[in-house]
């Protein structure tokens, strides 16, 4: 297990600086409030969807490694294929299979 907690932001629109500044904000109060002992810090992902594009974004500044990989294998999913499916869903919703 990755033994973290996951935040995850959904945003409709462009992904901003100040999407990135919130969840580190979100991220700091985990940290300070959430996490127990012996769990690595929390992880935030942010999932922007627009017309026509989908955009996924990790945040991981307090991570020493920057990377999640456990023995077996289990690692978080690239942004593309978050994106890939952020936006697969996105035209669902909207009725375009």
């Amino acid at each position: 297990r990755l033994r973290c907690l996951m935040i995850f932001d959904l945003k409709l629109g462009p992904f901003t600086h100040a999407d990135a500044g919130q969840m580190h904000v979100y991220l700091s109060y985990a940290r300070e409030h959430w996490v127990q002992p012996g769990e690595n810090p929390p992880v935030g992902v942010i999932l922007c969807s627009g017309k026509g594009e989908a955009l996924v974004r990790y945040a991981t500044d307090s991570l020493p490694s920057k990377l999640l990989v456990r023995d077996y294998l289990t690692a978080l999913p690239s942004e593309q294929l978050l994106a890939n499916e952020l936006e697969k869903t996105r035209r669902k919703l909207e009725g375009k299979t």
